[in-house]
């Protein structure tokens, strides 16, 4: 409600009739501001007000300009969020195809492994990996803070279109695409340029990784902080799984659930699970934000 008797005006300052005030005066003439926020949500209030030309007590500190800079600056909610604590991510097992060594061959000590696009082998073999386009981004953030943890290291790997992993599944022995390493940006993100990977028998579609202090400590095969693994979404499996060359898939993925699968089973995967957009035409990204 108004706190003054000032008279109620439009926004080229013209005196508004009482008759004629409609939805808006209605709205602050019934309900205090700060219960309608809270009966009705901030965005859904705030918009209906702005549509009617009325200035809100938000838009005087959403849009306020930093003196220094000249550009907005964030609300205390939005940094608050951005700074909260996390849910840490579960350990997890790296499964029996590592290539870092625990598990027989090591690729994180050769040349060519800290890179981007992980579609194809490097060294001796520059075979592609063929599949749906996939781009994976992976946030790392100190589960206690909140903060991004940047100039972290990142592998990543996965198995390619027909549930294989290279340097162990018969007939890729020789090959080592869809691995690599990168080193985690401001905002304590990677982000890998691949493929979609397959659902192969007994396991819900997922991505490995690890966790390094550094991209140094990760080739060198040191002390990992963190091993787990993304989980796919059911919608986007799906689709994937209906295109040429992830036929294998189509019944492997019928017979997994998040619940059942033997990693993801404690909790449904429900911190582990990437959030995607895109398509099968354009391709897929799948981001997660986890807390270390």
């Amino acid at each position: 409600m108004r706190q003054d008797d000032s008279p109620w005006t439009d926004a080229d300052g013209r005196v508004i009739d009482e008759d004629h005030r409609g939805l808006v005066y209605d709205i602050r003439t019934l309900i205090d501001r700060r219960r309608a926020l809270g009966i009705f949500g901030g965005v859904a209030l705030t918009s209906l007000l702005t549509a009617c030309g009325v200035k809100t007590d938000a838009d005087a500190t959403a849009g306020a300009a930093s003196p220094a800079s000249g550009t907005p600056t964030p609300s205390a909610s939005a940094t608050a969020e951005a700074s909260a604590p996390l849910d840490e991510v579960p350990d997890e097992t790296g499964g029996p195809y590592p290539g870092d060594g625990s598990n027989g061959v090591n690729v994180l000590d050769d040349s060519g492994i800290v890179r981007t696009d992980i579609r194809s082998s490097f060294g001796s073999s520059t075979t592609v990996a063929q599949g749906v386009p996939l781009t994976i981004a992976l946030t790392v953030r100190d589960a206690t803070t909140g903060a991004a943890l940047a100039g972290r290291g990142v592998y990543l790997w996965h198995c390619d279109r027909d549930g294989g992993y290279s340097l162990y599944s018969q007939g890729v022995e020789d090959e080592n695409y869809l691995r690599g390493v990168q080193e985690t940006d401001a905002s304590g993100t990677v982000t890998f340029t691949s493929i979609y990977p397959a659902c192969y028998s007994g396991r819900w579609p997922h991505i490995h990784f690890e966790v390094y202090d550094d991209v140094a400590t990760a080739v060198a095969s040191g002390p990992i902080v963190k091993t787990s693994q993304i989980a796919l979404p059911d919608e986007a499996n799906s689709a994937v799984y209906a295109t040429s060359g992830y036929e294998r898939s189509v019944d492997n993925a019928a017979r997994v659930s998040l619940q059942s699968d033997n990693v993801f089973a404690d909790d449904g995967g429900i911190h582990q699970i990437a959030t995607m957009s895109g398509s099968v035409d354009d391709g897929f990204r799948a981001a997660l934000t986890i807390g270390v």
